[in-house]
């Protein structure tokens, strides 16, 4: 179900740059996703969203919140999307929710990191160079190199050969790109075959990055509907899962140590960071931002 909410507001701002993601501020369009991939954190209960599985908010006055909030902000920090949702969920096609959100960051030249699974994000390819006047960098969320496997453990997203392809078009139209290889499944995605297979397909398609966690988050509500999807996708498997990790909520693949050694091993090879880069000083029209 689809049903329009007003916001109160829209911009979350941390008070230090995210070290990871390398973005100033954060903004959600939506609540809830169509993606609807079996591990996703937001289906835990302190995000508070009552219906993950089966209902999309969308944030119908953010265009113009967020209108209001960067005419005041005074730092030109990176604005980064979708750390709860998906900016490029099927809905974003008729509602192109995202794309007026890109229109104002570009008018008001504010940098920008999009986070996705979607190739949808080449509708927008047009206001992204624009926007990359200042800086626009765009994170492909690939967890598995195989299609069979993406369409198992995400069931709503664009495979990932269709998201590394995004890729490349954005590449070559002098955008920004990587990958944020995160989460990776214990049990099913924690194997050197898996891990080379996308580094080698990321350098294929002209990634700049790839940002690993080897492990996943499980807690509540998430855990249980992931579970849940164990017993239907792969028998026998929640035992497993149960019996090695109890009810932590940090989840670190059994190799972790050496796939991490195989996957920095294949970055130095292909001459890809495994961080996103730092934009500080990035100029736009002659004028030096304070980015971060």
């Amino acid at each position: 179900m689809i049903r329009d909410i007003q916001a109160k507001s829209i911009l979350n701002t941390f008070k230090q740059p995210d070290p990871i993601f390398r973005q100033k501020y954060n903004m959600n369009l939506y609540r809830g996703c169509q993606h609807q991939c079996r591990y996703c954190d937001s289906r835990s209960a302190c995000y508070q969203i009552e219906d993950f599985n089966h209902e999309v908010l969308v944030k119908a006055n953010a265009v113009e919140l967020l209108e209001q909030q960067l005419a005041r902000k005074r730092v030109r920090g990176a604005i980064g999307t979708g750390s709860m949702n998906d900016p490029y969920m099927p809905l974003e096609a008729q509602r192109n929710l995202t794309r007026r959100a890109l229109e104002v960051i570009a008018r008001y030249r504010f940098p920008v990191h999009v986070q996705t699974k979607s190739d949808l994000v080449l509708k927008d390819l047009d206001i992204l160079k624009e926007i990359n006047r200042v800086y626009a960098l765009v994170s492909f969320t690939v967890t598995c190199a195989d299609d069979e496997l993406s369409r198992k453990v995400e069931p709503g997203a664009p495979l990932s050969s269709r998201r590394m392809k995004a890729m490349r078009r954005l590449r070559e139209e002098g955008i920004h790109s990587g990958i944020m290889l995160m989460p990776v499944l214990p049990f099913i995605e924690d194997t050197e075959e898996n891990i080379t297979r996308i580094v080698e397909q990321a350098h294929e398609n002209g990634a700049e990055y790839i940002v690993p966690f080897f492990g996943m988050s499980l807690r509540d509500r998430q855990r249980e509907y992931f579970y849940q999807k164990l017993d239907l996708l792969f028998p026998g498997l929640r035992h497993k899962y149960e019996e090695t990790y109890g009810e932590r909520y940090s989840c670190m693949v059994p190799e972790a140590e050496h796939l991490r050694c195989v996957f920095e091993d294949l970055c130095r090879r292909y001459e890809i960071s495994t961080q996103i880069p730092a934009t500080a000083g990035i100029q736009a029209d002659g004028e030096q931002l304070p980015l971060f």
